[in-house]
């Protein structure tokens, strides 16, 4: 897909990532347009948590550059790129398990600029996920794994972000919930918010992105139309155990 750059929201441009003197990821570059769901998908120690701290203002690069909406970002604090309409969902959900399902929505609109259209934005977070509706008045603890990782999608898009990053939502889910949750998440990105789905989990990845990059050892190995990589000999061998 070739967007005009008024479309593409991130743009992560040939960067150089590392910790003290090690360098972690080499030469990356990627991008996410508007209505895009885009995967990032590697095995542990691939790199794609490292690229995904550099995006969310936690570390900066070392080259190259990394542009949000039209500004360079490279050391903002998670909390500024928040601000700038990043929304990221973490491994792991970190709900209030106590607090309602309607509870844990509404801490996501806590910025006062949001309390205006919260009651128009829950509503569409409850189209986008009719089950969250009806468990609006439950613990949050008390729903299963995937209806968790929804209230916790639901929970970023209160933020009215420009871009949603999801950090490995098929962690510990039933293959059911996984693609139950996939679902959402390009339901999401077709209401125009461009989504960047982090994960190890290349086949579901893969049924319902757009496009995807393929890491390994830092480095990207394949990029592509998700259609195209499904069928890839690389993909069906080392992923796939075809």
């Amino acid at each position: 897909m070739s967007h005009g750059n008024d479309h593409i929201m991130l743009d992560v441009n040939g960067v150089d990532l590392g910790y003290g003197k090690l360098k972690v990821v080499h030469g990356v570059s990627l991008q996410v347009a508007k209505g895009e769901l885009v995967g990032l998908v590697g095995g542990n120690g691939s790199g794609k948590s490292t690229i995904l701290r550099a995006v969310s203002g936690m570390i900066q690069p070392w080259s190259g550059s990394i542009t949000f909406n039209g500004e360079l970002i490279g050391g903002l604090a998670p909390y500024q790129m928040a601000e700038k309409g990043l929304a990221h969902v973490p491994m792991g959900r970190q709900l209030f398990p106590n607090m309602t399902v309607e509870e844990n929505l509404i801490v996501g609109s806590y910025l006062p600029r949001l309390r205006a259209g919260r009651k128009a934005r829950l509503e569409h977070v409850y189209t986008l996920f009719p089950d969250l509706q009806k468990y609006s008045g439950s613990a949050a603890g008390a729903l299963s794994g995937g209806q968790q990782q929804m209230v916790a999608i639901g929970r970023a898009i209160m933020l009215d972000p420009k871009m949603m990053i999801m950090d490995e939502p098929s962690l510990g889910l039933s293959p059911l919930y996984v693609k139950e949750v996939m679902k959402g998440i390009r339901r999401v990105a077709e209401t125009g918010l461009p989504v960047l789905l982090v994960e190890q989990n290349i086949k579901q990845v893969l049924q319902f992105s757009h496009r995807a990059y393929v890491l390994e050892n830092g480095k990207l190995v394949l990029e592509g139309a998700s259609s195209e990589l499904q069928g890839h000999p690389l993909i069906r061998k080392a992923y796939l155990g075809l």
